[in-house]
């Protein structure tokens, strides 16, 4: 892959450690991995994960705002959550999510999502078994120790750091609005990368 047909210059990845791993890593996630440093941790392979975010774009843009739901327990994507439902309107829960609310149609909170997106399965996993349950599309985010079974499409990352899940919440924005027409192409999206990272 050449660094013009990346969503994001190389550096911008690198800066994030959008690419940095953990030291223990799942058979699930071993063809993401690039190589295992000396100390032990693990290392994603970039182009990988820049050909994921795409692929992920391009998918949640088959889907309308309101049918699209983002799940997060991580702290360092609040700011970003927040920020994608501001854009797009979409569903966003930071913080712990409410058992029950995609699969038990009583609940007053209950909520319809055709697909849904969790920035850590581990973290998030009673929204994704929720979601498993209902029939629901699920997206996850993986690092290299999560599991990827009951997920239909894995984006490799680090999800657990507030760089890192920023960049990626910044990307899937933007790329969902160029698939979806919102904007003509990625210069148009006025929105920066500082938008979506905590402080």
């Amino acid at each position: 892959m050449t660094e013009e047909s990346l969503l994001l210059p190389t550096d911008n990845y690198l800066k994030a450690g959008i690419h940095i791993g953990t030291k223990f890593k799942t058979k699930y996630m071993e063809k993401f991995i690039y190589k295992t440093r000396p100390d032990g941790l693990s290392v994603l392979n970039l182009q990988e994960i820049d050909k994921r975010i795409g692929i992920a774009a391009k998918f949640l843009a088959n889907y309308e705002p309101e049918e699209i739901m983002i799940v997060s327990r991580r702290e360092g994507s609040f700011k970003a959550l927040k920020k994608m439902k501001e854009l797009l309107g979409l569903k966003a829960f930071a913080g712990r999510y409410p058992p029950g609310i995609l699969t038990n149609p009583e609940l007053e909170n209950f909520i319809e999502a055709k697909v849904i997106l969790a920035s850590d399965p581990w973290a998030d996993k009673s929204a994704v078994n929720d979601a498993f349950r209902a029939g629901i599309t699920i997206i996850g985010c993986c690092d290299t120790n999560n599991q990827t079974n009951r997920l239909d499409l894995v984006i490799p990352c680090n999800n657990k750091g507030k760089k890192s899940l920023g960049l990626l919440f910044y990307l899937l924005t933007r790329e969902y609005m160029v698939h979806k027409g919102l904007i003509k192409n990625a210069k148009d999206f006025q929105a920066k990368i500082e938008d979506f990272v905590e402080e």
